[in-house]
């Protein structure tokens, strides 16, 4: 690490997780010393004696440093292997809550915009009904080639079928030599249908947007803030859509759509596991089926076969060293997974 002319690391540093720039050029001086006082701290950063004060109070909140048990008034670094690496735990769990706040608050608003939905009186809405997939499809395309600016999605499930898939390309293909703007959020199981990545990675080399997440609420469309296509039943698509155009609901839905795509991961990057060893699809089935969901429901939310969802339940199981479903539910909400 280098510092600037005003003595500040320069290059990677260390307020991701929480430290001051003050309070990471104290610690790194302290690191290379046996022990300083404040006054010593003080002199050797250029810092006034109550601002390296208050430097070695944040450190030692964050248990980055501890007076010396031998030496009043002296400060010792803590072994950064220790203290740094505990530092990055909490971080990884406060974001790990976070997510699952953020979680909750997605289907939360799933569900408000449902409410307000089935609250509301169809002309409030704006809304059209669009019966059968030829209706729907030939909305679409109506809507692709008349989008101006962006054009916002959520397709759910593992895999889309090839001819829906060849009916896509022309049609995003037009709206980004439009320059349109593209964003698409996947559920992470279509990462293992080689047809729908294919063209999800053709898309991103085009100039569109993909992301994944474990759980989407259901399938959407969203064009140019002033309309937006959801399906009449989420559980049968076929059944036909929605066209809303109401102000409101569509202003709604485009909420929801930044919420999750906020917390998405990029095609390009693997989805990671957390300190605890889980993939975020591993938390997200642990926590569907400690809501009560059957284990075919989960695998549908999922996106994934019933025997992937099953073979992911005795990974889990054996991860956690549970003989049964009821000791696995245990020991995960012991381990804070739930």
């Amino acid at each position: 690490m280098t510092t600037d002319k005003c003595g500040a690391p320069s290059g990677p540093t260390l307020a991701a997780l929480g430290l001051s720039p003050a309070a990471e050029r104290a610690y790194r001086t302290l690191l290379g010393q046996s022990g300083l006082a404040v006054a010593e701290l003080s002199a050797q950063l250029g810092l006034h004696p109550d601002s390296a004060g208050e430097a070695l109070a944040e450190l030692a909140g964050l248990e980055l440093v501890r007076p010396s048990a031998d030496v009043p008034g002296v400060f010792r670094a803590a072994n950064p292997e220790v203290g740094l690496q505990a530092l990055v735990a909490r971080r990884q769990a406060d974001l790990e809550r976070q997510q699952r706040e953020l979680a909750d608050g997605r289907l939360m608003v799933a569900r408000v915009v449902g409410e307000y939905v089935d609250r509301v009186r169809p002309d409030q809405l704006g809304a059209e009904r669009l019966l059968g997939m030829d209706a729907v499809r030939a909305r679409i395309e109506y809507l692709a080639a008349s989008a101006q600016r962006e054009c916002l999605s959520f397709m759910p499930g593992r895999a889309q079928s090839a001819a829906s898939l060849a009916e896509s390309r022309p049609l995003d293909e037009a709206a980004l030599r439009r320059g349109v703007v593209l964003r698409t959020v996947y559920q992470d199981s279509m990462r293992n249908d080689p047809g729908t990545l294919d063209y999800a990675a053709w898309l991103v080399a085009a100039g569109g947007e993909v992301r994944t997440v474990p759980v989407l609420p259901s399938r959407m469309l969203i064009v140019d803030d002033r309309v937006a296509l959801v399906p009449i039943d989420p559980e049968n698509s076929r059944a036909g859509a929605m066209q809303l155009t109401g102000t409101g609901v569509v202003s709604c839905l485009q909420s929801l759509f930044t919420l999750v795509w906020a917390s998405a991961d990029p095609l390009s990057r693997v989805p990671e596991r957390d300190p605890g060893g889980l993939t975020a699809q591993q938390r997200e089935l642990l926590r569907l089926l400690g809501e009560g969901l059957t284990d075919d429901a989960a695998a549908n939310r999922l996106g994934v076969s019933q025997r992937t969802a099953r073979r992911m339940m005795a990974d889990l199981m054996t991860l956690l060293g549970a003989r049964s479903r009821f000791e696995a539910g245990r020991l995960a909400t012991r381990r804070g997974w739930l």
